[in-house]
């Protein structure tokens, strides 16, 4: 019995190509976010100025229909005290992934946002997450599931946030 290639999920001239394109766009990324570490922005533990812009943009979306949508700075500053907890690892991959959204190089042919983060509507991220939630590479789904829960978190950890879900806050001792 011989298998086909299709029958292999193998990849056509398409898929390769968008691998390739993918697969240097994300090394090449990398390769610079290793060079200089950037500082913090100012009043900041973890999060760059290069940062921001992306999470700016990101969150009224990633979190529309809470009040979150009308308080964008205090979710940046919560989102910045929980990464200055993050294992040494896990705070280079979180960079690596905002490196990918931050950088021209990167930031168009990974999520269709070609211009500014601060120009682009929420149809345009809308879309951008949507693409990355229904990627065929593993890695675009990871990074979309990563950007949900560490705004979530950043979100929700708030006690503003507690009204919105019903939570009473955590018990008093």
């Amino acid at each position: 019995m011989t298998t086909s290639l299709s029958e292999l999920h193998a990849l056509n001239r398409r898929n390769l190509l968008k691998l390739g394109l993918g697969a240097t766009a994300l090394f090449a990324t990398v390769g610079l976010s290793g060079c200089t570490p950037a500082p913090s922005a100012k009043g900041l533990y973890v999060l760059r100025d290069s940062d921001l812009p992306v999470l700016r943009a990101l969150i009224p979306v990633v979190l529309e229909g809470t009040a979150a949508v009308h308080a964008v700075e205090p979710v940046l500053r919560s989102l910045d005290d929980k990464l200055a907890y993050l294992s040494p690892a896990m705070l280079k991959l979180t960079r690596q992934l905002l490196d990918v959204l931050s950088l021209p190089l990167t930031r168009g042919p990974l999520t269709g946002v070609w211009g500014a983060w601060d120009q682009a509507s929420s149809e345009q991220i809308q879309a951008f997450l949507r693409r990355w939630q229904h990627s065929s590479f593993d890695l675009l789904r990871m990074g979309h599931g990563s950007l949900l829960q560490l705004l979530q978190m950043a979100w929700y950890g708030l006690p503003d946030a507690w009204a919105d879900c019903g939570y009473p806050g955590p018990p008093k001792i």
